[in-house]
């Protein structure tokens, strides 16, 4: 059997158990997850319909069809002409589903279209189905992981080398700098490449600017994309000069808590304890409310996918559970630091997909 077939097959027993009849998946991760086929993002649908029972089938513009690697042990091709209505097709090969999984990524516009051509049917969120089998990596998963996190680490060792230019230069041109080196790296696309620098340090999202980059200032550089469909995303902090005492005394709290936090994703853990533990410490160095997000989200297909490492989130960790550890220190106005690693749960104990050093780089 193959991978996308034993795939189908355990969403079909997911499907059994959660008393759902057919899932629908547009554009999204789910669907080259189950077919190897990623969608454009158009107006014109395509949809995988996947019966619990019989033959899938990928519904699939005309003029797309070409793209499709067909897989003869998952679905069957149904290519639809521009004067032919898709979601009559995908209706009628959903028919007598009272329930319903549609992917989360779905336009707005086919789901409710679909609503009004499936009025018997009761639609529910397809991740409650595909989400916990995708959720749990593979090592074919975990290998591509970890080979897009090694291309990361290399663009970041060559930060903490000095042989990214920072300072003189604006936000924009490094984030540009390093995007290209992740290319370069093998990556097939940036997701992004946040470069905030002094005060823009303070908000975790800053879109990299015109800010030139001083002597002085901390500058966190966030960066990841993707390298054979899955994704990477790494996070360190440097200073352009010797940094400060209160620089110096904030990054070695966040870094034992980012070491503690890893250490502590084991097997069995609750989320909710991993976030726990990165801001137990932070709070006792007295920066508790200077740590304003979650330490972690899922990585996979997606930058940002379960499991999120927040509080509240009692799911314990499963071998495969592939996740960020990231705490961060901010103060508004005058800088920020944020430390992050992949981590993936194994049975052995914490397997983090990044090496590079986790002090921070003094630069020039």
């Amino acid at each position: 059997m193959s991978v996308l077939a034993d795939r189908v097959e355990r969403v079909r027993a997911a499907m059994g158990a959660e008393g759902v009849d057919v899932v629908l998946l547009s554009v999204g991760p789910d669907l080259p997850y189950l077919t190897g086929y990623e969608a454009m993002p158009l107006e014109r649908l395509t949809m995988l319909v996947l019966p619990r029972d019989g033959d899938a089938t990928l519904v699939v513009p005309r003029l797309e069809a070409p793209r499709v690697v067909e897989q003869p042990d998952v679905f069957t091709v149904l290519p639809w002409t521009e004067t032919e209505d898709p979601v009559a097709l995908v209706a009628d090969r959903a028919q007598g589903a009272a329930v319903a999984a549609i992917g989360d990524h779905t336009w707005a516009r086919f789901l409710i279209d679909l609503i009004t051509a499936m009025p018997a049917t009761t639609f529910r969120r397809a991740s409650a189905v595909v989400g916990p089998i995708r959720m749990r990596k593979d090592p074919d998963e975990i290998a591509a992981l970890r080979a897009a996190g090694a291309a990361a680490d290399r663009v970041a060792a060559q930060l903490q080398a000095g042989k990214i230019s920072l300072e003189g230069r604006t936000e924009a041109a490094v984030s540009a700098d390093i995007s290209n080196r992740l290319l370069a790296e093998g990556h097939e696309r940036v997701n992004f490449a946040i470069v905030a620098s002094g005060p823009n340090g303070a908000s975790p999202h800053h879109s990299a600017g015109d800010r030139i980059i001083q002597r002085g200032d901390v500058v966190v550089c966030d960066f990841g994309g993707r390298l054979d469909g899955y994704c990477s995303d790494i996070t360190r902090t440097v200073a352009v000069g010797e940094p400060p005492a209160e620089v110096a005394d904030a990054y070695a709290v966040l870094l034992e808590a980012q070491q503690a936090a890893v250490a502590a994703a084991v097997v069995g853990t609750p989320c909710a304890e991993v976030d726990a533990v990165a801001r137990r410490i932070i709070t006792a160095a007295g920066y508790g409310e200077r740590f304003i997000h979650r330490t972690g989200h899922g990585i996979g297909m997606e930058e940002h996918e379960d499991p999120y490492i927040v509080a509240g989130n009692d799911l314990t960790l499963a071998p495969g559970h592939a996740f960020s550890v990231e705490p961060g220190i901010y103060t508004p106005g005058r800088w920020g630091m944020r430390l992050e690693d992949i981590v993936v749960a194994t049975a052995e104990g914490p397997d983090a997909m990044n090496r590079v050093p986790h002090e921070l780089a003094v630069i020039g």
